[in-house]
């Protein structure tokens, strides 16, 4: 054979064995296991040899809506056109990592269509799925904020490439991964059934009880709940992991596709019409929640429900629809891309997502059209992406003030952290419908707290506020992270401090009760006495709370019968409310 012919079939060979890459680079599978992999999850091996110890030092694990470095994303060519929307979107916040084997033709779709590919890093690796954001890794920080570094579990599907692409990821960010995959921490756990909010709390469905529990099908060691929520705290420091029951009619029982955090204390929620679908299901869940759970601030959780649109026929989940939600949603830095589904659905629901988050640009992407039928394969936009948080965080939590007295003085905390610390932290506020914003300066109160003492104008509208800091190292970053086109509204009024106390001080629930009984502190701030009489006059109790702003539960004693008086008293003065024990 003479040299000139070996050439032309090594040439003609390599051009095979591209065009065969390609070709294996367009397989379309489902979110849910397809009927094949059913047959082969029992002799798949999902645990490895490979050991990976969990960091050495607390860690904490990021919340969505902070800062992030990399928008990940599957090039699936099945969905061009949602995810072309997806990167482009993506591309005006951050950087994007696609992971593709076929770089030349991603680059020319995007280019052509008009999308400047300059910050697009594009990662040839080998790939199973579109479902990217239940198997990439997900981002923790030493020490709150210091080193970046991603947790990654063993995800539950036989679908090898999905599973060590983190480790890819983690090598294009140049930082370390820390996987659960060996020995007793051979955790299975999927980033849709996962919502941390940065401060050590995280939801999840009972789904991950099944997956690590006797007789799962991934052949990992059987785990209690106590040692799930040890891996979980020991590779991501997730202290309070609360896990709700699956619901009926969702195949894949993530909570990403009915739920969302958009704060530390709001949760968004899917709502179905009254006895449909999965409704009841979620509307127990978001009670067990209320009922069990505060938030990292101690008061309870702020619940949205946005309402789930039916599939264009009119069926939902229980008589064959799809799983429409609009909770399925992405934040990446200003930018949250919302799925849609038809015009007429849409429209109050992106304009909810305008109200409920000022400032942000929220991107609708159709996930249900004849050409690009996404949700029928039962996901969503946050389904298919992922995020890197940023290496030098500047991290900042505050809960906002929701109401406040005409004349009255509130302090405005938040808790500001930095690696190089923190030289200098404003509050800026201006009265609704003005342009212009008025500076207050935080100063230190306790470790890394900064409060400012803020009296509110006697005026009859309401005041908006953000919250502005700056590192030693020069970098600055306010919260909510789109101010000042964002903000917090403060609802002014204009009543006297025991009408106020009256207003905000919730009446007991549940009442009648047999034992235990909560009231809602909304908005009361400073210590509160609280005492508890008969009709006799006779105390039965008495209690001091250091900070009235939360939900204060009082444990009645079996022996108490009838209609009690609960006393409240501050700064505010004295308010009563009535308790029928039973």
């Amino acid at each position: 054979m003479n040299t000139r012919y070996a050439k032309y079939l090594l040439v003609l060979l390599m051009a095979l064995q591209s065009a065969f890459a390609i070709s294996q680079e367009k397989p379309n599978l489902p979110h849910n296991l397809t009927e094949t992999e059913k047959g082969l999850i029992t002799e798949y091996q999902f645990t490895s040899t490979r050991l990976s110890a969990p960091p050495s030092g607390p860690v904490r694990a990021a919340a969505e809506w902070e800062e992030v470095e990399y928008l990940l994303v599957t090039w699936n060519p099945s969905y061009p056109n949602i995810l072309r929307q997806i990167v482009e979107a993506g591309l005006h916040e951050c950087k994007v990592v696609i992971t593709t084997q076929n770089e030349a033709s991603v680059s020319n779709y995007l280019t052509t269509n008009g999308v400047d590919i300059t910050n697009v890093i594009f990662l040839n690796v080998p790939w199973d799925s579109i479902w990217i954001r239940d198997y990439a890794g997900n981002t923790i920080y030493s020490n709150e904020v210091g080193d970046l570094a991603l947790t990654d579990w063993i995800y539950n599907r036989p679908r090898p490439n999905d599973d060590v692409m983190p480790i890819a990821h983690a090598a294009q960010a140049g930082i370390p991964l820390y996987t659960t995959n060996s020995g007793t921490n051979d955790l299975v756990n999927t980033g849709g059934n996962y919502m941390s909010d940065g401060m050590g709390n995280a939801f999840a469905s009972k789904l991950i009880l099944n997956e690590n529990g006797p007789g799962n099908p991934y052949g990992v060691s059987v785990k209690t709940e106590a040692q799930i929520d040890g891996i979980m705290q020991e590779y991501m420091g997730i202290n309070r992991f609360v896990k709700m029951t699956t619901l009926p009619y969702d195949d894949i029982h993530h909570i990403d596709m009915h739920m969302k955090l958009l704060d530390e204390e709001t949760i968004l929620v899917s709502k179905y019409p009254p006895g449909v679908a999965d409704g009841p299901q979620i509307e127990a869940n978001i009670q067990y929640v209320l009922d069990n759970f505060q938030s990292p601030f101690g008061a309870p959780y702020n619940i949205e429900w946005i309402d789930s649109p039916p599939s264009t026929n009119g069926n939902y989940p229980d008589t064959g629809g799809s799983y429409n939600t609009y909770s399925n949603a992405v934040f990446v830095n200003k930018t949250i891309m919302v799925p849609t589904y038809r015009p007429e659905v849409d429209a109050p629901a992106l304009a909810k997502y305008e109200e409920m988050l000022p400032g942000y640009t929220v991107v609708g992407i159709d996930v249900d059209n004849p050409g690009e039928n996404l949700i029928v394969s039962k996901g969503a936009i946050h389904c298919i992406t992922h995020t890197i948080g940023v290496a030098d965080p500047l991290w900042i939590v505050h809960q906002p003030s929701d109401e406040a007295n005409a004349g009255s003085t509130i302090a405005i905390e938040a808790y500001i952290r930095h690696k190089s610390l923190i030289a200098q932290a404003k509050v800026f506020w201006r009265e609704e419908g003005e342009s212009d914003y008025n500076e207050l300066e935080m100063v230190p109160s306790n470790s890394d707290y900064w409060m400012a003492d803020f009296t509110i104008p006697n005026i009859s509208g309401n005041i908006q506020y953000y919250i502005w800091a700056k590192a030693m190292n020069g970098k600055e970053l306010t919260r909510p992270i789109v101010a000042p086109a964002g903000y917090w509204t403060i609802q002014v009024e204009n009543l006297s401090a025991d009408a106020w106390a009256q207003n905000h001080i919730s009446a007991a629930y549940p009442n009648p009760t047999t034992g235990k009984v909560f009231f809602n502190m909304n908005a009361i701030q400073g210590p509160v006495k609280v005492e508890i009489h008969n009709l006799f006059g006779q105390k039965l109790y008495e209690a001091n709370v250091e900070s009235g702003n939360g939900k204060i539960t009082l444990d009645l004693n079996q022996n108490w019968q009838g209609t009690l008086l609960v006393t409240f008293e501050g700064d505010f003065g004295k308010i009563h409310k009535k308790i029928i024990k039973l």
